[in-house]
């Protein structure tokens, strides 16, 4: 009843907190104590419920006792049960006045509305950051402790975030429990979920407010911003490229270390990148998903096919921000730029060789390694560059 009165009995006499339960009060008295009596045996996890450590043991023996009655989804929680209900039912009780949003938890609607409010009610007691989230202000803690509770029993990795535990966890079982209802696709994860439904709404809710773009996810439009401030924040040691993203700066290093972590399972091709592998395979298979409905070309890649499309419709959606050139395709934006800066952030290690473009680098590297891993498949005819071979094949006609 208290839900309808809003009555809460339970006060903290250390503060002005006040709860409707008791067990709320008991946690909350923990953040003055420090208390956390309840340990896991396993990890060393600390808890100041038992109902806690109970939820957190089933990290380490994966039981699931909260079983859906209309698929096979299971749960180690109650609350992520009810969750996954909701997407049989479609029910999304809760709805934001300012957008429209709807949301099928109370928890979720309440977070979602300090997006339009900016409000940051959870403060860190160590410094002045604040977050519009709990789980935020979770993570941001450890950096001040170094706590890393939640660990894998598999491998050893250790987190500060029991969702991240959980997360990891999926790359040993291979489990995948977020399933569109429009097609095929499953994720490990609920973002990644979120960020295909997308591609079936066509929605783009991250803006940029200082031009038109907009993006279907966030990250997105983090790296659409770092086009405005200018921002490369991940350097390479070895020859100084430095970019917007970290996984690029990962893929980049390979080019000093040679480093082909992805292997053909049908001959003895590598790849220093996942994309090169998959493009790679789709020689055995011979499968080229991507048709275009005006001319029939056929392609394995849907990056590829995006880009096909405005040799029939014009578009140029790359803007240069110093001139009023456009072009098709981002690396020939990137191309045209390099005009206007005369940067030239690829280098070689071994010779100083420096190019605008990475896939130069890339073919450039080859003079040095003597690698060619163009093959032709009418004889052993191999070449540096994809050219090259494109050339040779002409004499077999």
């Amino acid at each position: 009843m208290r839900t309808h009165t809003g009555e809460k009995p339970y006060k903290c006499d250390q503060c002005d907190y006040s709860a409707a339960r008791k067990d709320s009060l008991d946690h909350h008295v923990a953040k003055h104590t420090g208390d956390k009596p309840y340990m896991c045996g396993e990890c060393g996890y600390r808890a100041v419920l038992k109902s806690d450590l109970v939820k957190h043991m089933r990290t380490h023996t994966s039981d699931k006792p909260f079983k859906c009655d209309q698929c096979d989804f299971s749960a180690a929680q109650k609350s992520n049960l009810k969750q996954h209900l909701s997407k049989h039912t479609g029910d999304k009780p809760y709805m934001c006045d300012e957008c429209g949003y709807m949301a099928d938890r109370k928890s979720t609607i309440s977070r979602h509305m300090r997006t339009h409010t900016g409000e940051k009610p959870y403060k860190c007691d160590q410094c002045d950051y604040s977050a519009a989230q709990k789980c935020s202000l979770n993570q941001h803690l450890a950096q001040h402790t170094g706590d890393k509770p939640f660990m894998c029993g598999e491998c050893g990795y250790r987190t500060a975030w029991k969702t991240h535990l959980s997360t990891h966890m999926r790359t040993h079982t291979g489990d995948k429990p977020y399933k569109c209802d429009q097609c095929d696709y499953s994720a490990a994860e609920k973002t990644n979920l979120s960020n295909h439904m997308r591609t079936h709404t066509g929605e783009k809710p991250y803006k940029c407010v200082q031009c038109g773009y907009s993006a279907s996810r966030k990250y997105s439009l983090v790296l659409h911003l770092a086009k405005h401030t200018g921002d490369k924040p991940y350097m390479c040691g070895e020859c100084g490229y430095r970019t917007t993203r970290k996984s690029d700066l990962s893929k980049h290093m390979r080019t000093h270390a040679g480093d082909k972590p992805y292997k053909c399972d049908q001959c003895d091709y590598s790849a220093a990148h996942k994309n090169s592998l998959n493009q790679h395979l789709a020689k055995h298979t011979g499968e080229k998903p991507y048709m275009c409905g005006e001319c029939g070309y056929r392609t394995v890649r849907k990056f590829d096919f995006s880009q096909h499309v405005r040799i029939h419709t014009g578009e140029k959606p790359y803007k240069c921000d110093q001139c009023d050139y456009s072009a098709a395709h981002k690396s020939t934006l990137n191309r045209h730029l390099a005009m206007h800066t005369g940067d030239k952030p690829y280098m070689c290690g071994e010779c100083g060789y420096r190019t605008t473009k990475k896939c130069n680098l890339s073919q450039h590297m080859r003079t040095h390694t003597g690698e060619k891993p163009y093959k032709c498949d009418q004889c052993d005819y191999s070449a540096a560059v994809k050219f090259a071979l494109n050339n040779h094949f002409k004499t077999h006609r």
